[in-house]
């Protein structure tokens, strides 16, 4: 059974539509998309690609002992997922066990901001100012990402990928070298010729809220 939705910009509770709105609401935040963490299964990677309606991105291939550990969407029935989640987890060189979320968005949603600790909902004025510090393959396009100040306990990256935002962050902070240094390849995951073969792990706590 899925746990209740929750709002991507706070993962508190929400109000339900009723009579008098069709939207979900936060207390917080106002009228929201709901976010829903999905299992690390064949289940959760069907209903993602299914619903988003923005892009699905997945590094791949993986690197070795890396693991899907969740998925992710906020949205509703009536427009469909407008951000999308993918978890991961594996090992980093020297660092020991990571935890990478790629998160893609419409503007506005501000689940990636959420993940990365910021106020948001977005990046933020200014964060693409200077030379990108890392760089990522987007369907075979290389696509700049620029750090973003957070909290001191995860890496933060969020860059533009075919007018969504795209976020890559991790914990411990200290991996973040491996966004920068790797260069990662992204699919996406709704294309009809992304059909993987993809290994599964434990469901992330970064996904518990």
């Amino acid at each position: 059974m899925r746990a209740a939705p929750t709002c991507p910009r706070c993962f508190g509770p929400l109000h339900a539509p009723s009579a008098w709105s069709s939207a979900w609401r936060c207390d917080a935040h106002g009228d929201v998309l709901p976010f829903q963490a999905l299992p690390p299964s064949g289940a959760g990677y069907a209903s993602v690609r299914q619903n988003a309606v923005v892009p699905v991105w997945l590094p791949w291939p993986l690197a070795p002992g890396w693991l899907v550990t969740g998925f992710g969407q906020a949205g509703d029935e009536r427009s469909g997922a407008r951000a999308s989640l993918v978890a991961l987890a594996g090992p980093s060189v020297t660092l020991g066990p990571t935890d990478l979320v790629i998160i893609a968005e419409e503007p506005g949603v501000g689940l990636g901001a959420s993940f990365a600790g910021l106020d948001g909902p977005d990046p933020g004025v200014g964060f693409d100012e200077g030379p990108p510090n890392a760089k990522i393959h987007v369907l075979g396009h290389p696509t700049a990402l620029w750090c973003v100040g957070g909290p001191a306990d995860r890496a933060i990256y969020a860059g533009e990928a075919l007018g969504n935002w795209i976020w890559a962050i991790c914990w411990p902070a200290e991996a973040g070298c491996l966004i920068a240094l790797t260069e990662l390849c992204m699919r996406d995951l709704r294309d009809h010729d992304q059909d993987l073969d993809l290994p599964f792990g434990a469901f992330s706590p970064r996904l518990e809220g």
